[in-house]
């Protein structure tokens, strides 16, 4: 059975939120106009997995209208009841590098206490590179969960503020081989004398991935 307009409009109205779901995921199938028109609806369903399916397909759909796609997530962003739906629209905000969304982001990282959406926030402000994230980045560099720590330490490399260096050096020595190898990928996208000497260090790490990462970069 093919996929058509009328046929996923179908799947989309249905009572079953399993149906939802599918039509969600046969969009993908159609031409993007058609698929961002009738996945608006959706980004506020009632259901949470179906609002996940939706919001997290707007990264490649919202090209299609981007004042209308911003309005969209940064409703969820602020006004969803899910971390999952949250942490999503931070995602596609990112992607799509909308960084008419910082002053929201940067308020929700302090407003929330989920480590999800911080998280997915962080990651997203490296994808923008907005250069007003470097100090909000700085701050996540101390926080309390390991996998936000490690965002901003990406974050910082994507960013290419040559401030970073100095932050990122003493994570050239944390137990976690996982941090150390982002520090030598954060280096060897900032470059300058301080990176190359921290990247020697690295590139004989006891780790192979982490030498590995820094000897590439040399």
């Amino acid at each position: 059975m093919s996929v058509t307009r009328e046929s996923v409009q179908e799947l989309l109205s249905s009572q079953d939120f399993g149906q939802r779901i599918s039509g969600v995921n046969q969009l993908r199938q159609l031409e993007p106009a058609v698929a961002f028109e009738l996945i608006q609806p959706i980004v506020t369903d009632a259901n949470t997995r179906v609002r996940y399916a939706a919001v997290s397909q707007l990264d490649t759909l919202g090209n299609q209208d981007l004042p209308a796609t911003l309005t969209l997530l940064r409703d969820r962003l602020l006004n969803d009841s899910e971390p999952d739906v949250q942490a999503a629209a931070a995602d596609a905000l990112g992607a799509l590098k909308l960084t008419e969304a910082y002053e929201d982001i940067q308020r929700l990282y302090y407003q929330t206490s989920e480590w999800l959406v911080q998280f997915s926030i962080i990651a997203a402000l490296g994808e923008m590179g907005d250069p007003r994230s470097f100090e909000l980045l700085q701050e996540a560099l101390n926080s309390e969960t390991s996998l936000v720590q490690t965002a901003a330490i990406s974050a910082l490399g994507e960013l290419g503020d040559a401030r970073a260096v100095s932050l990122l050096i003493p994570f050239a020595t944390n137990s976690d081989w996982q941090i150390r190898f982002r520090v030598a990928q954060a280096l060897s996208r900032l470059g300058g004398v301080e990176a190359h000497s921290t990247l020697e260090t690295l590139a004989k790490d006891e780790n192979k991935e982490v030498a590995k990462e820094a000897q590439a970069a040399l």
